[in-house]
């Protein structure tokens, strides 16, 4: 997003960004730190960690802040003690109006001490950053989230609506047990609620941290995301020995058939919300990709506009499904012909699609019938965008404004996923909410020595607590 978020208009100083990272952190903020910390230093990964015991913890807090036992739910299945989690009720005021839910996964990606500068799971404050892995994703909303809770309850809060927490494990690895989804399909009743805050908005920095004069370029609303999927290419072949080899291989054969999948594009789809990040975008740039943008939007058929836009990674992977191969193995031996190779194909289909009609297409694309293609997970759900409803954009925008003065704000559609898509299958709409931001780098997400700044961590947190008052009355 570097280049796009660069080119729009009204790059601001945060001038009390700038204040805040450098004066004494409030006694408020200081209980927040405790609380991200304990929540960081408790090892969630699939391989050796539990997010049963993250949750637990953070259910110790809650109760002492004075939720009573009934409003705090713990969950694990049998089958999975380590990948539980938390629900909390804070009850509404309000009988007629629905509730709000606050969805954040508390599992991480696996961190290796050996490749980090620091202990990833020790969390260290240095040069204006928060390290460890989970400064980011997705442990600063969980644990925003989760300390707002806190603070509602110490201060006998009551909203109109009732506001229900949701820490959740399963989201970074695919297959693995997801509670989201378990939630949604047998403890719906629990998460149940008019709409729901999740990750996949916020902010986008230049760069510099804020302390150091650093600007902040936009803040966005996530409206919407792909759908994950991966398909597991195959081919197939009697092999034989390697001394005489025959044109017809199992690796020559998925060769080609991956490099048809590189050749082939998805059709170029809108929906409302890329519509309008497209023209809002396109109009602020002025440049040749600002111009090709809003000819898509006029005419999706436009190659040539395609072709100045698809440059663009982000922008690209924003107008349609794209499906890209990730994995290969293939042989058995070093001294004979390929009798089997595999390859994992990753989608991230357009929202609408369904994975039976992307993997027909990318059997098209192949033209070869004797590559066999499977779904790896069945029964994937839809990805369904939420509507661009006034009542939670307006907000939304009202309170950028006014922790953000002068930032951009923009509604977007996340190319990646998140769990907000097992949510929207029950029809609870979801949406990705602005607040903390990050470096063009994208901070260590998933790599090495993932981090926040500490700027962005507090004032998320301040922006988040205002949003979730306004929405929740």
């Amino acid at each position: 997003m570097k280049m796009l978020l660069a080119a729009l208009v009204g790059t601001t100083l945060l001038s009390g960004a700038a204040h805040a990272a450098t004066a004494p952190i409030r006694p408020d903020q200081q209980a927040f730190r405790a609380l991200y910390k304990e929540l960081i230093e408790t090892n969630t990964t699939l391989s050796a960690g539990s997010c049963t015991a993250a949750a637990a913890k953070m259910a110790v807090r809650l109760k002492a802040a004075g939720f009573p036992d009934d409003r705090l739910i713990t969950y694990a299945t049998p089958e999975h003690p380590k990948d539980g989690g938390l629900v909390a009720i804070l009850p509404g005021t309000s009988k007629a109006l629905k509730p709000l839910l606050l969805l954040a996964h508390i599992d991480v990606v696996e961190a290796h001490r050996e490749d980090w500068v620091r202990d990833p799971f020790t969390l260290i404050e240095e040069d204006g950053y928060f390290y460890g892995r989970g400064t980011v994703d997705d442990k600063a909303q969980a644990a925003i989230w989760t300390d707002i809770m806190v603070r509602f309850a110490q201060d006998k809060y009551r909203p109109k609506r009732t506001i229900k927490l949701a820490l959740t494990c399963g989201e970074e690895t695919s297959g693995a047990f997801n509670g989201a989804e378990w939630l949604a399909a047998n403890k719906r009743d629990l998460i149940d609620a008019a709409y729901a805050l999740n990750e996949g908005g916020g902010g986008r920095s230049n760069g510099t941290p804020i302390a150091k004069g650093g600007k902040l370029e936009v803040q966005t609303l996530q409206v919407g995301e792909k759908a994950y999927q991966d398909f597991t290419l195959t081919a197939t072949n009697p092999g034989g020995h390697s001394s005489q080899p025959v044109r017809e291989n199992a690796i020559y054969d998925l060769s080609e058939a991956l490099l048809k999948i590189r050749d082939f594009t998805f059709p170029v789809e809108f929906n409302e919300t890329t519509r309008i990040f497209f023209t809002k975008v396109g109009t602020a740039r002025g440049d040749a990709v600002g111009k090709a943008m809003l000819a898509l939007v006029a005419n999706p058929q436009d190659k040539a506009a395609l072709g100045v836009v698809s440059q663009d990674k982000m922008l690209n992977s924003m107008l349609h499904t794209s499906c890209v191969g990730t994995m290969v193995n293939a042989g058995h031996a070093l001294n004979a012909l390929p009798q089997r190779a595999t390859a994992n194909v990753n989608c991230r289909m357009f929202p609408g699609r369904t994975s039976e009609e992307t993997q027909a297409l990318l059997a098209a694309a192949i033209g070869n019938p004797a590559i066999t293609i499977e779904a790896r997970i069945k029964d994937k759900p839809i990805a369904k965008a939420p509507p661009l409803d006034p009542a939670i954009t307006g907000p939304v925008e009202k309170l950028v404004a006014k922790h953000f003065p002068g930032v951009p704000f923009l509604p977007t559609m996340l190319t990646g996923a998140t769990d907000g898509v097992y949510l929207e299958a029950v029809g609870i709409p979801t949406y990705g909410v602005p607040g903390y931001w990050l470096d063009p780098d994208g901070n260590g997400l998933h790599g090495l020595n993932e981090r926040i700044e500490v700027a962005s961590l507090y004032q998320g947190r301040d922006y988040l607590t205002d949003l979730v008052k306004a929405l929740a009355n």
